[in-house]
């Protein structure tokens, strides 16, 4: 009879066997955590498929979206295919269920004027004159963030994590370590690196952070810049931009970079490369802007389409 046992033995198989990282861990285990709070006194491992199947119903009572509830029928998949495999059971209660199907939706992408603006607005922010070296500080970097997630289109995990080595040398390639530990190369562009080293230098001039390896540096328990802080602070700049708060976030202007680089010609396999994408299904969410291309092309230039 299983008990909270089995579940510490898949997170531990999970991070040594698969590195997840501590994010995945804590999300598996709040949702395995949600569905043995649902079978009440029985546990995990005696779960029939009736179970679940009760439980992805409840899921929907509760307002779950299709994308949520797939992915915890997934993390339940994961888990009793690990019992199975373990010999805590005899069968796999969840092989013969499917995920509900999910309703694709178009990510909220920028205009590039309305990325050019965010820019403008932060680099014009670092001319201005500030009562203090820490809030002068603080408008280089977010200069240097929003310079280089446009430019590289990094997950925002990836970027408040860069090392300061980023920034110290003049290749115009940075290496990214990003989900399980994959590595890849991502080019950063001329205002990028300007960026960066302008932000460095003003870091070094005043004296700030000078032994931290991190780009973007803090005094929080990670030793860099949150997401959360991030966020907020991009929420700031859009207000100042004129642009609408809500329609802008660190992942907004992944989107943008990834649908900027297709409706400028790029092959799509490129932009799954340096998105980090495992499988290119992913990445053909972007293909909204291709086909908004042709049917431009059609409309304009197909003769039967002006009559």
């Amino acid at each position: 009879m299983a008990t909270g046992f089995d579940l510490e033995n898949f997170l531990e198989m999970l991070a040594a066997e698969r590195g997840a990282a501590e994010n995945t861990l804590a999300g598996y285990r709040r949702d395995l955590e949600d569905f043995s709070a649902f079978l009440g006194r029985k546990t995990l491992a005696a779960a029939a498929a009736e179970d679940i199947t009760a439980y992805m119903s409840d899921l929907t009572r509760r307002g779950f979206a299709e994308t949520s509830q797939a992915r915890r029928l997934s993390a339940l998949k994961q888990f009793y295919k690990f019992l199975y495999a373990e010999g805590s059971r005899e069968d796999d209660p969840t092989r013969t269920l499917s995920a509900p199907k999910k309703r694709m939706g178009l990510p909220k992408v920028l205009s590039v004027d309305d990325v050019d603006r965010l820019i403008e607005t932060a680099r014009a922010a670092t001319e201005q004159p500030y009562e203090s070296a820490a809030a002068r500080l603080r408008a280089q970097r977010l200069h240097a963030l929003i310079e280089v997630l446009y430019a590289t289109g990094l997950r925002v995990s990836e970027l408040v994590a860069l090392p300061v080595s980023a920034a110290l040398r003049d290749a115009r390639l940075i290496e990214i370590k990003g989900k399980g530990g994959k590595e890849r190369l991502v080019p950063l562009s001329l205002p990028a690196q300007a960026a960066m080293k302008d932000y460095v230098g003003l870091r070094a001039a005043e004296g700030a952070y000078e032994n931290s390896p991190w780009l973007f540096p803090s005094h929080g328990d990670s030793g860099h810049l949150t997401r959360q802080h991030f966020g907020r602070e991009l929420k700031t700049l859009a207000i100042a931009a004129g642009l609408d708060a809500g329609k802008v976030s660190p992942h907004v202007l992944r989107h943008a970079f990834a649908s900027h680089l297709l409706q400028n010609g790029a092959d799509l396999r490129v932009v799954q490369q340096l998105l980090g994408h495992a499988d290119i299904s992913t990445t053909q969410i972007y293909t909204h802007v291709l086909d908004e291309r042709l049917r431009e092309l059609v409309e304009s230039a197909h003769p039967l389409a002006r009559k």
